[in-house]
């Protein structure tokens, strides 16, 4: 049996993949978690052998999480479930511990195949993605500055780090993306330890002085 963890915000998605593994009689299915300090606590509880990780996940983003259940579990395999298939967010999650990657549109018996071959120890992810990502991580290794930290920020992240450029404020922020201030904090709080600053002024500099611009508003 392969004891796998769903860890999904989206609830919809989240109900359908574990209605889906639960019918596959290799599985055993330890539950779904919406966000990653939950995930943690399941993972430390009852590690699984593989954890099905959504990137865009609240307050702390599936990077940051995949990191703190490799540390926590080294035994734990884990795969990223995105919607997003982007070279740069699949290096960085792999150097952060994951194993590999699978799009939210594979069918079941292909989903299947990745959670077997991951809980076997393997490195899964598309053929066709392969080369692109080696290529991130390759450049990753190369050029260690924070220049290169700026394209490991998450979809959400970017988005906020683009609001901040912008001249928002973390309640304005919140505002237009539909989420509490707290949870925006939290995001910055991300965002500055990925780049390796200490203050939103720094982020927005090292933003803009690498072209890193905010989008241009109409009136």
């Amino acid at each position: 049996m392969i004891n796998v963890l769903v860890v999904d915000d989206h609830e919809m998605f989240s109900e359908a993949l574990v209605l889906m593994l639960g019918q596959q009689p290799e599985v055993r299915l330890l539950g779904a978690a919406g966000e990653a300090s939950e995930a943690l606590r399941m993972c430390i509880a009852e590690p699984p052998d593989v954890v099905l990780m959504d990137i865009d996940l609240p307050e702390v983003d599936g990077v940051e999480a995949t990191r703190r259940i490799r540390a926590a579990c080294p035994g734990t395999k884990v795969v990223v479930l995105t919607g997003l298939e982007s070279p740069r967010i699949v290096a960085t999650a792999m150097q952060a511990g994951a194993c590999g990657y699978v799009p939210k549109t594979r069918a079941v018996d292909e989903l299947m195949d990745i959670v077997r071959r991951a809980a076997a120890g393997e490195i899964v992810m598309p053929a066709e993605d392969l080369a692109p990502v080696l290529d991130e991580l390759r450049v990753a290794r190369e050029v260690p500055t924070r220049e290169n930290a700026l394209e490991r920020l998450t979809p959400r992240e970017t988005e906020i780090l683009r609001a901040l450029a912008a001249g928002d404020s973390i309640p304005e922020i919140a505002t237009a993306l539909g989420i509490s201030a707290l949870t925006v904090q939290s995001h910055v709080k991300n965002i500055l330890a990925k780049l390796g600053v200490h203050s939103r002024l720094e982020a927005v500099t090292l933003a803009w002085r690498h072209g890193f611009a905010p989008e241009a508003r109409t009136t």
